[in-house]
């Protein structure tokens, strides 16, 4: 498939940061805005420059620090209606129908916004991208609690009160190490008992045993990243493998691992494309689901990130299908949702039998 085919074949992303993925102009206007002077440079292609190259590190904490730019701007109720608009826009433009965007309401209230109110702007916004797309793309949101933070609860609280509104689900992120997953049990124990779907980010910079305590102590659904499973699998010399309890666990239990290749190789997940685990995986019969993570921070969008695995492992129409329905069959949405989204929209869009 050339990136133009790739372009308009329909995609879904379930892994995907609000605050990751702004358009570097409205950066600077916002900035300006609200008069924030934090920026390294007011020149839209040298602030998508700098966002890549900052990023590029190696290390998952020194990519977090990229987003103090980008959440410095969303702090108002018209910023962010705008940048959630924007979002969906720019989704639907590269071919998703279908997108989960997780953003942490309670890194927006530095202008005295409560929480309900960081929702509903979002919301609003991202209603307002998909009347502007002519209902190309559907966008719901997740919420995400910090991992280092004491707020979990709140926003699990929070989740459940908005779910019939546009919300799919809550996310555990930010720093792993040091911040293990089990010290938000209370909110994963409030979201089961409401019946509320929830992933957590694990195994992208700590091993298996993040994704161990994601699973088995947590209840994760879907694991964001989980790379690090490779952790617990054997590859011998003769290209068999050998899968440890917990990784044949994570298979066989259909656990989805929402992978990032190239946000992976810039936190040192993985070392190239042609070795990113995803092919392993795959071929091992894990769910896997390709996604963005971020499309500012790390330079790219659903397209380049099926262009790159084409390139990495010949993958064409059938894989790219494949791997486009498993993210739909994970999507927190009803299971007739879903069906139709498989039956009417992403089988026909690529016409492999």
């Amino acid at each position: 498939m050339h990136l133009s085919d790739i372009i308009r074949a329909p995609k879904v992303v379930l892994h995907d940061h609000l605050d990751g993925g702004l358009r570097p102009a409205t950066i600077i206007e916002l900035a300006r805005e609200v008069g924030y002077r934090g920026l390294p440079t007011h020149d839209p292609a040298a602030l998508a420059t700098w966002f890549r190259e900052a990023a590029d590190s190696g290390s998952l904490e020194r990519y977090l620090e990229t987003f103090a730019h980008t959440c410095a701007v969303m702090q108002t109720r018209e910023a962010l209606e705008r940048i959630a608009a924007e979002c969906a826009e720019d989704l639907a433009a590269d071919g998703v129908v279908y997108a989960e965007v997780r953003y942490a309401p309670e890194q927006h209230q530095e202008r005295g916004l409560s929480l309900d109110q960081v929702v509903d702007a979002v919301n609003a916004g991202l209603r307002e991208g998909e009347r502007r797309t002519g209902g190309r793309i559907v966008v719901r949101a997740l919420l995400t609690g910090m991992r280092h933070t004491d707020r979990s609860l709140e926003i699990a609280e929070l989740t459940v009160a908005h779910r019939d509104r546009g919300v799919a689900g809550f996310d555990i992120a930010g720093g792993e190490i040091g911040n293990p997953p089990a010290r938000h049990l209370p909110a994963f124990r409030h979201l089961k008992r409401h019946n509320c779907h929830f992933t957590i980010h694990a195994g992208e910079a700590v091993g298996a045993e993040s994704i161990h305590e994601a699973v088995q102590v947590c209840g994760a659904e879907r694991i964001g990243h989980g790379v690090r499973i490779t952790d617990d699998i054997q590859v011998h010399d003769d290209g068999t493998a050998t899968l440890g309890h917990l990784a044949a666990y994570v298979r066989d239990n259909r656990i989805t691992l929402e992978v990032c290749p190239t946000s992976n190789l810039q936190t040192g997940a993985a070392k190239s494309y042609d070795t990113h685990p995803i092919d392993l995986l795959r071929r091992l019969g894990f769910r896997v689901t390709l996604n963005t993570d971020n499309r500012l921070v790390s330079g790219t969008t659903m397209s380049q990130e099926f262009q790159h695995m084409a390139d990495a492992f010949g993958y064409g129409a059938e894989v790219f299908q494949e791997l486009t329905v498993a993210a739909a069959e994970s999507a927190f949405l009803s299971l007739p949702e879903r069906q139709r989204l498989i039956d009417e929209v992403i089988r026909p869009g690529y016409g492999v039998e």
